[in-house]
């Protein structure tokens, strides 16, 4: 069990580009450098102007930083000096490159307490860690971010099986003004199935305990049986209308 877990947080922050996996010698540093100054003078710079490098840099670094959480476009534009129409560009641009994906929240038009706004996940795990100075697996594990990083991890392996079979991902997720929230909803054929993301080891009933208000909330719709994915290393049912899912599974 330890050693599945270590290798799990040495693939997230080591990242998901080809070239890594691949060559567990090259260096880590090195790498996200030439990347970085690559996109910006490529992808970015072909895309839009972006006059100020140095600011779009630091935007970056920002909005890794919240990976994982709902986007709050005024505060990355206070935290990083720029309009509140330039972070909105910036945000685009890294979403048209697939640097980024925005989670949008399920609606059904039923009610105003359901928030609005989508929530951010970097796309790569190994980009978000070294733009945020997580420079090592175990400072990545232990911080504070762990659990969000751990969350943005289990959402690009998920888009990436929809993207691999060439299927639009029906991703959504579910928060509320009380800041409950379901981290992902899959929308299939007239149900929704939640999802619920952490990195513990040790599950219980609780970590699904927002799958009720689902029912509450969205009565036209039908909700189906619901999942914990986390680092536990079996299959198990959770409760009655929800499984444990090992996320090495993915």
């Amino acid at each position: 069990m330890v050693g599945f877990v270590l290798e799990l947080w040495r693939r997230i922050h080591r990242g998901g580009f080809p070239r890594l996996p691949l060559k567990p010698s090259m260096d880590w540093t090195g790498y996200y450098t030439d990347y970085l100054k690559t996109y910006i003078e490529r992808d970015v710079q072909k895309l839009t102007q972006v006059g100020d490098i140095i600011s779009f840099v630091n935007f970056m670094t920002v909005l890794a930083a919240r990976t994982g959480q709902l986007l709050n476009i005024a505060s990355i534009a206070r935290e990083v000096g720029v309009s509140e129409p330039t972070t909105k560009k910036w945000v685009s641009i890294l979403e048209a490159s697939n640097t980024i994906y925005l989670l949008r929240p399920f609606s059904l038009n039923v009610t105003a307490r359901v928030v609005k706004s989508p929530k951010v996940y970097f796309l790569d795990t190994g980009l978000a860690s070294f733009l945020c100075k997580w420079l090592t697996l175990e400072t990545l594990q232990n911080g504070a971010m762990s659990g969000q990083i751990f969350e943005t991890h289990v959402v690009g392996e998920i888009l990436k099986s929809y993207y691999n079979a060439g299927k639009e991902p029906p991703l959504y997720f579910f928060r509320n003004d009380k800041a409950e929230e379901v981290d992902l909803l899959f929308h299939q054929n007239g149900t929704l199935y939640p999802v619920e993301i952490k990195k513990t080891a040790s599950p219980n009933t609780g970590d699904v305990s927002t799958f009720k208000l689902l029912e509450t909330v969205f009565h036209s719709i039908k909700i189906g049986s619901g999942a914990l994915i986390c680092t536990y290393d079996k299959v198990l049912p959770l409760t009655d209308k929800a499984k444990i899912i090992p996320v090495n599974w993915l």
